[in-house]
């Protein structure tokens, strides 16, 4: 869902995961499209027109920006407690 805080294609999606997570992550076209299909069904992303008639373009909608707002904070929480719980360097 970061990836369509601007419009983009189903390959601009798997490049921009590629990029941000410097190539830990490689999402698959079905696994993708799969979860674009999923995502469009619950409202959270939309498919809209775009320059290309080959290519199926997607942006968040509104509900999607709130599961993305609420993803992340749960994300940091969830980073915060194991920064907090989980430090390799108290245990040396």
């Amino acid at each position: 869902m970061l990836s369509l805080r601007e419009e983009r294609h189903g390959y601009g999606i798997m490049k921009f995961v590629e990029s941000v997570s410097r190539g830990r992550v490689a999402i698959g076209p079905g696994t993708l499209y799969g979860g674009l299909k999923s995502m469009v069904k619950k409202n959270w992303i939309a498919e809209i027109d775009g320059n290309d008639p080959r290519r199926r373009y997607y942006r968040l909608t509104d509900t999607g920006n709130i599961i993305l707002t609420a993803e992340i904070l749960r994300l940091r929480e969830l980073s915060r407690l194991g920064r907090l719980y989980a430090n390799p360097l108290d245990k040396e």
